[in-house]
Formats: C-alpha cells, structure tokens, sequence
C-alpha cells in the first residue's frame, strides 16, 4: 500500500497548495478539458468581433475606408504582440493559472463594455442622411471614440495575456513520463486545434450573423456571458489543477548576456576558449563557436569576477556561462528568416480589413439566405483546412516514397507559403478590377452593387492554403531551432511576426493616404470604397511580397550554410529524441494558436 500511495506522487508540479501533486486526484482529461473551455471562448469572441469590425467602424461609426482598416490591423496586432508581455508575467510572477484568471476576466471586461458602447445611443453618431443622390454622414466623436477603443484595447490585453498561457497549462495536466497519460497528451494534442478550430467557425459564422441580422449589443453581450461561463468552469476545477513553478523569463537571460557583454566590451578576447566561464553540467552544455564572438566576452571572467576566497563570483549581469552566451547566438540567428515572415501576416492582414468591406459592397444571396461580409473567412479557414489535409494525406505520402522524407522541410513550407500570398493578391487585384467596373457603371452610391461575391472567394482561399504552409513552418523553425530552455520565447517570437505584420499593412495604408490623398478620382483608398483604386494596393501588395520572397530565400540559403559550419549546434538540436521533438512541437502549437494564431 506504501509503495501504491508513493508511486502515484510526482514532483514536476504541485498542487494548489504547494505539494507534490498526487496524479489520482489531479490534472488529466477533466482539468484540461475545464481550460479548453476557455481557449475556446477566446476564439470565439476575438475571430467573431475581429473579422466583423471593419464593417461597424466604417458602417456604424462613420470612420473612411482608410482609418477603419488602420483600427482593426492596429488592435488584432497590439493583442498578438502583447503575447510577450503575457509570457513574461506568466513564466516570472505570476505563474500560468493566475495569468488566464486575471486576464479572462480582463477579456470579459472589455468585451462587455464594447457590447455597452453599441447599445447606448449617445456613444454612436447618428445614421447617414441618405437624400436622393447625397449621402450625409457624420463621424463618430471624440468621447464615441475614446470609448470603443478603451473597450478594444481592454479586450487586446486580455487576448494576449490569455493566449500565452492557456495552452501551456493545458498541457502542465499530463505527466509525459507517464505511459498512460503520455497517451492522453497525445490525444490533447490531436484534439486542440480542431476544437478551437470549432470555436473560429462558430464566431465567423453565428456570431456575425447574430452581428449582423439580429444586433451587435447581443451578439457582443454573449460573448461576455459565454467568457464569465468560462471563468466559473475554469475555477471550478482549482484544486484538482497541477501547476508548475516560475522558472524565470528567458528574456532576463538575453538581458544578461547584452549587459555583460558591453560591461566587458574593453577586455581583450583570451586566446583559449576553454578558459571561458562556464558552469553547465555536460548533459546540458553547449560548446563554444566563432560566430557573433562580441557576446562572448560576457563569459570572460576577470580579476573582478573573484572573490576574497579566490572563487568565481557569478553575478550575472557581469558574468555568463559559455551555453548561456551560446543559447543567446541560437536565438539571435534565427532573426533574419523572423525578419523575412513578417509580410505574409500583412496580407492576411487584409482579410480582415479590405477583403471584408469588398465583400460588404457585393451580392452576397444564396438564394434568400445573404452571408454576412464577416462570414467570408469561412473560406479562408476552408483553404487552411484543405490545404493541411492535402500536405497530410498526400505529399508526405509522396514523398516518404520518393524521396524518404517526411515532407517539406520547415523553410521549404515557410517559402511556399510566401508564393500563395503573392498569388492571392494577384487574384486579388483583377476581382477588384472586375468589382470597381461595375462600381463605375452604376454609381458609386450604390450600397449594393449587383455582381456576385462569389469573385472574392479565391483570394480567402489562397491566403488560406498559403497560411498553412507558412504556419506549421515557422512554428517548426522557431521550436526546433531554438535552445531548449527558450522555446516559449521563441513561439512568442513566431506570434511576434502575425502583430507585425498587422502593424506594417497599418503603416502602409498610412503611407499610401499621405501619398495619394483622400480626394475622389486620385485616392487609392478614399471613405467610400466604391471609388478606391484597391487593385493598385494590392498589386502593390504583391510587388513587395515578390521582393520579400527574394529577401526570404537570401536568409534561408544563409541560415542553412550558417548550420552546416556550426556543427555543434546541429548535434544539440538532432540530440533529443523523435518523441521529445514532437511533444516541443506541440507545446509550441498550443501556445500559439492563433489564428490563428496566429490566427
């Protein structure tokens, strides 16, 4: 009985009350389904308000084309960059479960107070004057301003907070030394993405609709019902939680080894590279190499680093081991190619901005059903969708037979990726082309214009096979190619690249406002799409894409010559065993699921 009783304790995490957890009455199915419930919401509330915002901002609030996309790529990419600032707190204070506690209830506050700024008159301008052949309408106020964005902002620090922890403790549950519940993490695994996937479905569809036809204070006020719901599910389940300890940021680690490298900048580099500080046991350490020798010094010890017993004083912010400096290069190498993916997420910005108010201007009947404009991304999750199952069920295949290879490589996807959203603005330009025609032979006051939707259709779905590729790529280049103790660093740069990519179509648009103005006849992207050059944007859009293409394949063919000379580094990312890389993987997966994530 003693021998039953100790072997169902395990030390890797603790209860809620610090003790060592006893696996019968914690974690598992129950207490990880309780957090899926959560991501699920979260899914639910930030794709169904994202995907439909553009159309109450410029349809509701009376804000140009323009601003209203600047509004949406400003707050989807504040919510994904704030991700970091999620991590942060969750791996230095306040721990995983406290993290998804204070920021789903964050959430939850932002998204009932935007339900309250659509249902209260006085926080929205009047409707548009429509006089024969004028249209007059007034923009929202200063204070209508101030209030949906307080509201949206509010909602973005919840979604980053939330997003950076919520898969991680879903898989704290599962003891991965464990057979049987190595066995239920797998399951989780193979399960997550498509319930969560369930969840986008649900908020690009019914909850736009409910936007749409029904009214958006409902639609907004049960997305805060369905959060608090979560929350009480979600605490139901705190004593049969496991959690694990803060265990530092690694952030704190790149800090230390920038200050101590400047600190040291004066001291010339020993001859020896053995001589070097390092105190990492042989199973975790990682030997020296040439490259970015300036972060070396900050292993050089001096007469400074000794104490009045003649022993190494580690401080350090003056002093860091060898695999400490090494794991710093890691990172830093993988910069180029986080640099070269940032474009792909500024056309897919686009789906949620242009694409979607295109869609609003356009024929949408299926007979007597009309889908909502926000509901076209149902096409782009379609093209993700098709696109993984057909890498899945027939490239692997094809190319386990002729090549003996388990598919692409992840900087083959990531380039793929690149090519479809090339072809998607591409497409993109002539079905714009095709739609201001008919704009122009109707009159561009027209709210409807009679040509059918069905013409967009094809840039949501490449964007969406594109996105397949270059998402599971970058997530298997940042987690395989990174230290191993900085792997939720470097799935938060991954999530990085998405808000970037939002931030760069704001500034672009920006750019293109002051270049081309706002005056009708002139404008690429005046307030009434109807008489916007779109299609120049977007083949704009592709032009640069085109060259990031070329400036992506540059990094690649650098970073691969850049391994094969670091042998070392090569044998530390291929040491860990088949079933380790697929459970870091993973792990990377569920953090970052975004998008998507992201998205």
């Amino acid at each position: 009985m003693q021998g039953r009783k100790m072997s169902s304790k395990i030390t890797y995490a603790v209860d809620y009350k610090g003790q060592p957890v006893d696996k019968t009455r914690t974690g598992g199915w129950l207490s990880a389904a309780s957090i899926l419930i959560v991501e699920v919401c979260e899914r639910f509330t930030s794709m169904g308000i994202g995907v439909n915002l553009v159309t109450y901002i410029n349809g509701t609030l009376h804000l140009p084309s323009a601003t209203a996309a600047n509004i949406v790529t400003n707050f989807s990419g504040t919510a994904f960059l704030l991700c970091l600032f999620g991590g942060f707190l969750a791996d230095t204070f306040l721990g995983r479960y406290w993290t998804i506690c204070i920021f789903t209830l964050t959430q939850t506050l932002g998204v009932a107070l935007f339900a309250i700024s659509t249902a209260v008159p006085e926080l929205q301008p009047p409707p548009c004057n429509i006089n024969g052949s004028s249209n007059t309408c007034i923009e929202a106020n200063g204070l209508q301003l101030g209030v949906m964005y307080t509201a949206l902002y509010v909602m973005a620090l919840g979604e980053g907070g939330l997003k950076s922890s919520v898969s991680g403790f879903g898989t704290d549950q599962f003891d991965d030394k464990d057979e049987k519940e190595k066995s239920q993490m797998a399951y989780f695994f193979s399960r997550f993405y498509f319930i969560i996937s369930l969840g986008t479905l649900l908020g690009v569809t019914v909850l736009v609709y409910i936007e749409d036809y029904v009214n958006r204070t409902w639609g907004y006020g049960l997305c805060s019902i369905v959060f608090f719901v979560s929350i009480i599910i979600f605490l139901s389940r705190t004593r049969s939680y496991r959690y694990k300890k803060c265990m530092g940021s690694p952030i704190v680690q790149i800090l230390h080894v920038l200050v101590a490298s400047v600190w040291k900048r004066k001291l010339k580099f020993p001859s020896n590279v053995d001589t070097l500080y390092d105190d990492s046991t042989e199973a975790t350490r990682i030997h020296h190499t040439d490259q970015l020798r300036c972060l070396d010094r900050a292993a050089i010890i001096d007469e400074n680093d000794y104490g009045a017993n003649g022993s190494v004083i580690r401080n350090p912010w003056k002093l860091c081991s060898v695999t400490k400096v090494e794991e710093v290069k890691m990172m830093a190498r993988l910069m180029p190619i986080w640099a070269s993916t940032i474009f792909f997420w500024t056309i897919h910005a686009q789906l949620l901005t242009f694409s979607v108010e295109q869609a609003s201007t356009m024929d949408r009947y299926i007979r007597k059903f009309q889908i909502p404009a926000g509901s076209f991304n149902i096409f782009y999750i379609a093209g993700i969708l098709v696109s993984s199952a057909f890498y899945d069920r027939v490239i692997i295949p094809l190319m386990k037979r002729w090549k003996g290879e388990h598919g692409f490589s992840n900087l083959q996807r990531i380039a793929i990726g690149i090519a479809f959203s090339i072809v998607a603005m591409i497409v993109a330009a002539i079905a714009e082309t095709k739609r201001i025609a008919i704009a122009k032979a109707t009159g561009g006051n027209v709210t409807i214009l009679p040509f059918s939707c069905g013409i967009l259709i094809p840039q949501f779905f490449i964007v969406g096979l594109g996105e397949a590729f270059m998402y599971s790529g970058q997530l298997d280049f940042f987690i395989t190619r990174s230290p191993k103790g900085m792997k939720s660093l470097s799935t938060g740069l991954f999530l990085s690249t998405v808000a970037l990519g939002f931030f760069v179509s704001s500034f672009l648009v920006s750019i293109i406002n002051k270049v081309t103005g706002t005056q009708v006849g002139y404008a690429w992207l005046p307030s009434n799409i109807n008489y916007a050059k779109l299609y120049y944007f977007y083949a704009l859009l592709a032009i640069l894409s085109s060259i990031n293409l070329v400036f992506y394949l540059f990094c690649a063919l650098w970073y691969k010559r850049t391994m094969k000379n670091t042998v070392q580094i090569e044998n530390i990312i291929t040491s860990s065993t088949e079933e380790e890389k697929h459970a870091m993987q993973m792990e990377g997966t569920l953090a970052a699921s975004a998008e998507e994530d992201c998205e």
